[in-house]
């Protein structure tokens, strides 16, 4: 049983690379929302308007979904060791342009450039998945994307009180910089201190960086198919940015954007189908196999689960405010606890799925999340302010502890593609909150619920479909011989 293999207080073999991991995903999160708890310091000292705040906001989670992808193919290439040393050395780049533009399009385009850390959740995902078995990943996966996502409440309450303390109309700025240190400093503590695998064990590596290999001509076919809300997510914000409210996009600017968006994606079909071109020639041998379906299910359920989240930690603080007449200080203390719920909500998920089943656990959570959002739809001005808190934490109890179910089946599918379908299933996640925050402008907030809940009785339909992960699943290593590894 996980609960009772998984020593969390030592610091020595595999638990070390659970710790080191969810410690460099926490960082990537600080320097990722590392502006909103300062937002109104900045906006002061650069007089910025209120659409200017909006767009930093789209702007901060526009490149998160291809930068998924990409990130998860570099992992499966070059392994989690190199890849994040690279991304979190790298982003401290834009970090620090940030901290110290003074103009609000060099804040635009280095928030814009920022997103990117927010991939970092891809390394470490197939990082844990090399060092633990099956029957604890589940647990470990789930401490590692719940203690890793508190990295943003752990920015909302300190870098304010960091900024005060550092003091003067530059305090925000310090602020932000130091940020950008820490994820400097802890890329070369990750370079030193982690290995890809275990020693004696093979790290299956992709065969190309370009697109994702499935198994079947059909698989090939739902592929494509799934990578239409990627592109039409991206469309949507940049739709947003070319707004009459906002206009940071001209109209020929965003036209060529669309064209941008078209010209990659024609590439991408081109990239997938030479990823893939021998299942119209040659039959794809044994090892190779795997069902794309399960990634599609998982790709779903994470839009329901992980969008879901985004979207209500954005507006979760002005609901409170407005339905229940809060100072906006006092609204967001208590909307933060739908947040805090991370901590052991997505662990909680992982531990449910290792001792009870992958699919079972799943469709308790995603009927916990229909009902949740149902519920809270119903909330209004009438309810006693402690029974909505209340329903709001069992309801992101169900959210988050379904991500941390979601993610115990991902590493299951295909090992040397883990990088990949991590990429893509958390992708989804943020065209979720894409959809939702966009929905958002014209539904009511009791609609806005039963829409998340209307979509996780979707998830629940698709789910149906999903097989629980049995027996091995096979890699070749390069000398050709076909390795088995335990799933269940």
């Amino acid at each position: 049983m996980a609960a009772k293999t998984l020593k969390l207080l030592s610091f020595q073999g595999k638990t070390k690379i659970l710790h080191m991991s969810w410690m460099a995903f926490f960082l990537s999160f600080v320097v990722w929302f590392n502006h909103a708890p300062l937002m109104g310091m900045i906006s002061a000292s650069l007089s910025l308007t209120k659409s200017q705040v909006s767009t930093l906001l789209v702007l901060n989670v526009a490149l998160t979904i291809p930068a998924r992808i990409v990130i998860g193919m570099l992992t499966d290439r070059y392994g989690p060791r190199i890849t994040y040393s690279a991304l979190l050395a790298v982003i401290s780049l834009p970090c620090f342009i940030f901290a110290w533009s003074n103009d609000f399009t060099t804040l635009a385009w280095s928030r814009l450039a920022l997103g990117f850390v927010g991939a970092g959740f891809v390394v470490g995902i197939r990082m844990v998945s090399e060092w633990f078995p099956a029957h604890e990943l589940g647990i470990a996966e789930g401490i590692y994307g719940g203690w890793g996502n508190f990295g943003s409440a752990a920015a909302a309450m300190s870098l304010p009180a960091l900024a005060l303390w550092l003091g003067g109309d530059n305090g925000w700025r310090w602020a932000i910089t130091m940020t950008g240190i820490l994820s400097l400093g802890f890329s070369a503590i990750w370079w030193t201190q982690v290995t890809d695998t275990p020693k004696g064990s093979t790290y299956f590596k992709a065969r190309n960086l370009g697109g994702l290999e499935v198994s079947t001509r059909s698989d090939y076919y739902l592929l494509l198919v799934m990578k239409i809300p990627l592109y039409l997510a991206l469309s949507m914000l940049t739709w947003k940015l070319s707004s009459a409210t906002v206009g940071l996009l001209s109209p020929s600017s965003a036209m060529l954007v669309y064209i941008i968006l078209v010209s990659i994606l024609g590439y991408d079909i081109w990239s997938t189908y030479r990823a893939n071109h021998r299942l119209f020639n040659n039959q794809i041998e044994v090892h190779d196999h795997y069902e794309f379906k399960q990634v599609a299910v998982l790709n779903v359920l994470y839009f329901a689960t992980f969008g879901s989240e985004l979207a209500v930690v954005s507006m979760l603080p002005i609901f409170f405010a407005e339905t229940f007449s809060l100072d906006l200080i006092v609204a967001g203390l208590v909307a933060s606890t739908y947040a805090f719920m991370n901590l052991m909500s997505r662990p909680g998920g992982g531990w449910l799925s290792d001792r009870y089943g992958r699919k079972r656990t799943l469709l308790l959570l995603t009927t916990g999340l229909a009902i949740g959002y149902a519920a809270m739809s119903t909330i209004n001005s009438q309810w006693p302010l402690y029974l909505a808190v209340i329903c709001t934490m069992l309801c992101s109890f169900f959210v988050q502890a379904g991500e941390g179910a979601v993610f115990s089946i991902v590493p299951l599918i295909k090992r040397r593609l883990t990088g990949q379908i991590a990429g893509l299933t958390g992708a989804y996640g943020n065209v979720g909150a894409v959809f939702y925050l966009t929905m958002l402008t014209s539904l009511t907030y009791a609609e806005f619920f039963m829409l998340m809940s209307s979509t996780a009785v979707l998830g629940l339909v698709t789910l149906l479909l999903l097989r629980e992960p049995q027996g091995h699943m096979m890699e070749a290593a390069d000398d050709g011989s076909v390795v088995m590894i335990k799933i269940s």
